[in-house]
């Protein structure tokens, strides 16, 4: 008898049902929730979209992505705008 058969005898049969509770008191946080994104709403002229759209659908990832890997790439390497109002 291999290891997986006698594993298959010891383990419990569930019948797929849902219990009506659950203990929750040993449960910890979510490690990674601090890495979790945040949805926002922002406005962004069409030219702009256009732009990362056709990047996302050349290279095979969505746009949202590719804007969020723009906007990091940026925020980490302290990159600011020269904006010069006249």
């Amino acid at each position: 008898m291999g290891i997986w058969q006698s594993r298959q005898k010891s383990m419990p049969v569930r019948d797929g049902t849902m219990r009506d509770e659950y203990d929750f008191s040993k449960a910890r946080k979510n490690p990674y929730a601090t890495q979790l994104q945040k949805s926002i709403t922002i406005r962004l002229d069409e030219d702009s979209v256009g732009y990362f759209k056709a990047i996302s659908e050349e290279i095979g990832i969505p746009y949202q992505t590719l804007i969020n890997l723009y906007l990091r790439d940026c925020a980490t390497s302290h990159r600011k705008l020269n904006l010069q109002w006249k």
